[in-house]
């Protein structure tokens, strides 16, 4: 019987390129999620009962060891940009990767792989980058063979980085951001699901990877770069820290007040922190080469996804070439 992975998270960003190239290796594969219902589009990956969606809520060690029963490998792809309600920090990424981890120990799995974050630090500012790293350090007690991944941002068709901020282009000439200068080095989902494949078949070395793309570019110059690709003017404004800050105050306040019933999709005084300190991957840890994968510059991949915010969408490049018949 072939092997079986369960990828907690299985059906976000990162998790549904890591189930699809599992299934290819030819691995049944258990999406471990919340919604299984809306899971649902992971089933086509493989072939018919290949890739299944299940239940698991990873505040619960019942659900969790449910999810686990009878895998050989894990994946932990559960992450939090802000937290909401009961899925605190401290809830999801640091004692939800130790669940994982530690039912996982107990019954028997070989493989693990941790997907953390660039960034993620024990002393860090924000409580994003010390839960990150609380999750990492509980994750290898429990399991000191496995792998974590320490991503850049991630890009790629789903993307809640340039989709977002393309989207923004769209209201107004002016689009803001808050720490222009910040570095950062995007790298493509599916080169992510390469590395933890990789790990999970056993082609490379269990360790700690960062993983970041060819290019290392400041925040501005990203902004820039997707402007270009979906052909809009716009001033990039980078607002100053002391301004975000206030902004960030009120917003995380407006979500306090109504008891979460306005929730802060705009900008938390924690990602404030986060967006203060570069996002480079470390010279000191292995990375993609080091996995045998070659960075995808997002530069070759942007066009494909966000020709929708060009004025003309799909049609611009035909507009333009019969611009250039008329002359």
């Amino acid at each position: 019987m072939s092997k079986l992975v369960t990828i907690f998270g299985g059906s976000g960003f990162v998790g549904r390129y890591i189930a699809r190239r599992m299934a290819n290796e030819g691995w049944r594969v258990r999406v471990a999620v919340r919604r299984p219902n809306e899971a649902l589009f992971v089933k086509p990956y493989g072939v018919v009962g290949q890739v299944e969606p299940v239940f698991a809520n990873i505040r619960d060690d019942a659900s969790v060891a449910a999810a686990i029963n009878g895998a050989d490998a894990v994946v932990n792809c559960v992450g939090i940009l802000a937290p909401s309600g009961k899925n605190t920090f401290d809830a999801v990424q640091a004692d939800g990767a130790a669940r994982i981890a530690r039912i996982a120990a107990e019954q028997g799995v070989t493989g693990f792989v941790q997907i953390s974050a660039i960034g993620s630090d024990a002393d860090g500012a924000s409580a994003y980058s010390r839960t990150k790293a609380a999750g990492e350090a509980a994750v290898l007690e429990h399991m000191p063979n496995a792998s974590i991944l320490r991503p850049s941002i991630v890009f790629g068709v789903e993307d809640q980085f340039f989709n977002r901020f393309a989207s923004m282009a769209r209201l107004g000439p002016v689009l803001p951001i808050v720490g222009a200068e910040t570095k950062f080095q995007p790298v493509y989902v599916d080169d992510v699901a390469k590395a933890a494949v990789a790990l999970l078949t056993g082609d490379a070395k269990p360790g700690i990877y960062e993983l970041g793309g060819p290019d290392v570019k400041t925040f501005r110059e990203m902004m820039t770069d997707m402007l270009e690709v979906i052909q809009r003017r716009r001033i990039v404004f980078g607002m100053p820290f002391f301004a975000a800050k206030a902004m960030a105050f009120g917003f995380d306040m407006l979500e306090t007040v109504s008891l979460g019933m306005v929730p802060n999709g705009m900008l938390t005084r924690d990602q404030l922190k986060n967006l203060a300190r570069d996002n480079v991957a470390s010279a000191d840890l292995p990375g993609l080469a080091d996995l045998g994968i070659e960075a995808t510059p997002y530069s070759s991949v942007l066009p494909d996804y966000l020709w929708r915010f060009r004025n003309s969408g799909q049609y611009a490049d035909i507009k333009a070439s019969a611009k250039n018949l008329d002359n």
